[in-house]
């Protein structure tokens, strides 16, 4: 064989002649003069050092190293025409659906923010948004991205992921509240004040506070409200009506106002960090990796504005 190695385009003419059943044929249907044909087949000849198509008759024949040379040509054409659709694809115009699973305080804070300015910058793309505070499972439920804040990223291996920032969760109460109650100087004194609760479980009430030199307390409350709604909780502490543990992206506005009172500072829950889950990046849509990206860009922005 040919130390310079054989020439593709020429694999490619041979399996079209043969493909064709003859010069005559492949001509009439690639619009290659037989003449080119028969020349660059010569020369795949030449480069393997062996007989692809017997001349010896008028018949047309493949020989049997010919026919050999042929299934792999068919083979290695397939493979570089699934190559270029694939680039295709990656570097087609974002389109089509994207399912996005999204916690409920992130759809209203974040998403909503981000949201018409990507629909508006790719106009062929619609979303699917599910709002929930479940985690989804997203290969089984075939989402192809779910935004989270979690406090540790070990428990998605299976799955690709994309980082944004990371959240506060900061005791907070109204001053009516502190100036009736006295103003907790301690985790532990939390469980002799009346409590609001971000987790529904009234079996599960503990609230596990970080403070300085990285000590940890665990306190466990007896609260007063449960709720998983942000709105709900913010309003009954402004009432007056207990201490709340609540993301700084959801109170710093009322804090500023000072409708609320950060409580006990050094002590808050451990950093939730927001992030986006999505399978393999082999073979991403352009769309889902457009919308990512437009979150990657956008996200660490707006949460810089909500903080105190």
């Amino acid at each position: 064989m040919n130390s310079e190695g054989v020439d593709l385009n020429d694999l490619k003419l041979f399996a079209l002649v043969v493909e064709h059943g003859g010069y005559a044929a492949a001509e009439r249907a690639s619009n290659v003069p037989k003449s080119r044909l028969s020349r660059r087949i010569a020369q795949l000849e030449a480069d393997f050092g062996v007989r692809l198509i017997q001349r010896s008759t008028r018949k047309f024949a493949v020989t049997e190293v010919g026919q050999n040379v042929f299934r792999h040509a068919q083979a290695m054409l397939a493979q570089a025409q699934a190559a270029q659709e694939a680039v295709q694809v990656l570097s087609a115009e974002p389109r089509g659906v994207i399912r996005v699973s999204c916690p409920v305080s992130l759809s209203q804070r974040l998403l909503s923010r981000v949201v018409p300015g990507f629909l508006i910058k790719h106009p062929k793309v619609r979303l699917q948004v599910h709002v929930a505070n479940r985690r989804v499972d997203v290969i089984e439920e075939g989402f192809d991205v779910a935004l989270r804040v979690r406090t540790k990223l070990d428990t998605d291996g299976d799955l690709a992921m994309r980082r944004f920032g990371e959240f506060r969760e900061l005791l907070v109460a109204s001053p009516i509240y502190l100036s009736r109650h006295g103003r907790p100087i301690d985790p532990m004194t939390l469980a002799d004040h009346v409590t609001l609760s971000m987790s529904e479980d009234d079996t599960r009430q503990t609230w596990e506070l970080h403070g300085p030199g990285g000590e940890v307390k665990r306190v466990d409350i007896k609260p007063r409200l449960m709720a998983l709604d942000f709105p709900l909780l913010i309003e009954s502490a402004m009432a007056g009506i207990g201490i709340a543990l609540l993301p700084e992206s959801a109170c710093c506005e009322a804090v500023k106002a000072g409708r609320l009172e950060v409580v006990m500072p050094a002590w808050s829950l451990q950093q939730g960090i927001c992030h986006a889950v999505f399978p393999s990046r082999r073979g991403q849509l352009p769309s889902v990796r457009a919308f990512i990206d437009h979150l990657a860009e956008e996200f660490p922005r707006l949460m810089g504005e909500v903080r105190l």
